[in-house]
């Protein structure tokens, strides 16, 4: 009886073991991944993201900048790859590409016996899909255990993608030094020109450079590279590609390197292209919405960083981005610029517009601006003196009264409180036209008239116009001096008197036209939205006084042979900034000249660099 208790117990606790393991051992077979599971988990193989190149256009059409960070890249479909290219790859790295899954156990062997008679590794013996997945995924080490993982991973680029699909990939991501990847980037930047238009001479020289590209660099070691073409032409010719005719001519060509560095244009223009294309994904992607919803410094910093990683993904996945820059105008805005403000601690910028299509056609950042320096165009904002007066207090007069350019108005000295302005010199010129107080620029008047139209109702006239720097503290009524507590840019400013050429109505303008991708797809455009800020009988009268400050006002010396020009001046306290914003039946251009540090340049005033420049570029 004892020993038939012992023998269930004994029997019980192997069952409860045996379930115990069970259940363990089935729990682990659960955990078991596959191989394409674990690789897939470190790489995505099924969507494989390579950078590219971005290109930014001007108005013509022609590329200004090529926009890339570590990776010259300009990417081909398997169709545009040439295939002299292909050949010269598949007869020197790999011969049996087509017909293998992804190694070759042929050159394995004879790579392994190499190897074992040097006692080290010599030779690879890999395919160009295990190339693809060294350069993709691995590192470059010399080593068995990288060589397995490589063998791994090319067997499953074998099974997720064609033949065709694995060429097209090695062929845009193989290095040819000097921070080029892929055979139309290295022919762009070697020969100048497109890889489609490269002799067989030419193809195979370039060839030779990612089998070890500072060795072989065209530039420094061009007789290596030379023997190296020399050994490739004779495989191409041994393996058919290539007729012993071809062969012999490749041979005998002079190769002759004709470098082009990275194309990068109009540093003042694409710098505020970057700018631009930054605001256009926040409205398109709604990161602006989350910027004005967030409560708190640490949120807005964090939707700023998701912003710029997004941006960044953009440009890393070459896009298209097409301006409308003007290349004629751009330049002579800089030039302008050089030629009026001579001195050196002196600053300019200068903003024209195509007030009829809304396009920013010329900015500039400064004079000698670099790329992605400090853009006095659209990051300077400043007091804009009497340049503000048309805007703030003119047109909402007019608006809100109803009366005609030629109404009174006093223009001797008054004061409002304790706040009393003075016109220039102090003097006084009792009871004037509204044209005679504006082309004149006499200060009382313009205040008078702020005051009796309100504070508070001029200043949603210039709500409208979106001026990013203004503050509660500048509704007061020194601000129809130009008195602003920070002031607005010369963009922002040049932007609001597009006004004035368009019945009244504000279009915001900008310099982007749309941003493609690379089968020209559009991705993001800006959506042209408008807004009324006075009729367009007050904006008639407008035009009215404007044009008088040119035909005999303060910006006489702006006049230009055109149907219609108008604009103001401005001149800041101590003479801190000079301002001319005026327009034409075609453009609306802004300029504005000052010392980054504000100090003044009272010497430059009789010389009118302000409005000598607004006459050059609108001659």
């Amino acid at each position: 009886m004892l020993r038939l208790s012992t023998g269930w117990i004994f029997i019980l606790i192997i069952f409860i073991a045996f379930s115990f393991l069970l259940f363990n051992v089935t729990a682990e077979v659960q955990e078991v991944k596959t191989i394409s599971d674990v690789l897939n988990e470190r790489a995505n193989l099924e969507e494989i993201v390579i950078s590219k190149n971005s290109l930014i256009y001007d108005r013509n059409g022609d590329v200004v900048s090529e926009v890339f960070r570590d990776a010259n890249r300009i990417y081909l479909p398997y169709e545009e790859i040439p295939s002299v290219i292909i050949d010269a790859f598949i007869a020197t790295e790999d011969q049996r590409f087509f017909e293998h899954k992804g190694y070759d156990a042929i050159g394995i062997g004879r790579a392994l016996l190499q190897n074992a008679r040097q006692d080290g590794i010599e030779e690879g013996g890999s395919t160009l899909t295990q190339q693809l997945a060294r350069n993709l995924f691995l590192t470059h080490d010399q080593t068995y255990n990288r060589k397995v993982s490589e063998l791994l991973y090319a067997h499953e680029l074998e099974k997720n993608y064609t033949k065709e699909e694995i060429i097209e990939l090695y062929i845009n991501t193989i290095y040819f030094n000097n921070g080029l990847y892929g055979i139309e980037a290295a022919s762009r930047y070697y020969f100048n020109k497109p890889s489609e238009r490269l002799t067989i001479a030419e193809a195979a020289f370039l060839s030779a450079v990612p089998n070890n590209p500072s060795h072989y660099d065209p530039i420094n070691n061009s007789e290596q590279t030379k023997l190296r073409q020399e050994w490739i032409l004779t495989k191409m010719f041994e393996a058919s590609y290539v007729t012993e005719e071809q062969f012999e001519e490749a041979l005998e060509e002079p190769i002759v390197l004709n470098v082009k560095q990275k194309t990068d244009l109009y540093p003042d223009y694409v710098t505020y292209i970057h700018q631009e294309f930054k605001e256009l994904v926040a409205e398109a992607e709604g990161y602006k919405e989350k910027m004005l919803q967030a409560t708190s410094d640490a949120e807005r910093t964090s939707i700023e960083q998701a912003l710029q990683e997004r941006v960044r993904q953009l440009l890393a996945s070459g896009i298209h981005i097409e301006t409308s820059l003007d290349p004629f105008l751009q330049n002579l805005a800089v030039k302008a610029i050089h030629r009026q403000v001579p001195d050196s601690d002196v600053q300019a910028s200068a903003v024209m517009i195509d007030h009829n299509n809304n396009e920013i056609v010329a900015i500039t950042g400064g004079k000698n601006h670099k790329k992605f320096d400090f853009h006095r165009g659209f990051q300077n904002p400043r007091q804009p003196g009497s340049a503000i007066k048309p805007l703030l207090v003119y047109a909402p007069y007019l608006d809100t009264f109803n009366v005609s350019t030629q109404s009174s108005i006093n223009a001797d000295n008054v004061c409002f409180g304790e706040y009393c302005p003075r016109n220039y010199g102090g003097s006084q010129y009792g009871m004037v036209s509204l044209t005679t107080a504006l082309k004149h620029s006499y200060n009382t008047p313009a205040v008078s008239m702020l005051d009796q139209v309100g504070v508070d109702t001029a200043f949603q006239y210039v709500e409208k116009f979106g001026f990013s720097s203004l503050d509660q503290r500048d509704y007061r009524l020194p601000s129809a001096l130009g008195g602003l507590t920070y002031g607005v840019t010369p963009l922002e400013l040049t932007s609001a008197y597009t006004t004035f050429a368009n019945d009244g109505t504000y279009h915001p303008s900008y310099g982007i036209r749309s941003v493609t991708d690379q089968d020209g797809t559009i991705l993001y455009s800006w959506e042209l939205n408008s807004v009324d800020v006075w009729s367009k009988e007050t904006n008639d009268k407008m035009r009215s006084l404007l044009s008088e400050v040119l035909k005999s006002g303060t910006a006489r010396r702006a006049q230009v042979p055109a149907s219609y020009s108008g604009g103001k001046t401005g001149t800041t306290n101590n003479y801190y900034d000079l301002w001319f914003v005026g327009l034409t039946d075609e453009y609306t251009t802004g300029v504005w000249v000052g010392k980054d540090k504000q100090a003044s340049i009272e010497h430059l005033n009789d010389k009118a660099p302000h409005l000598l420049i607004w006459q050059e570029l609108m001659r």
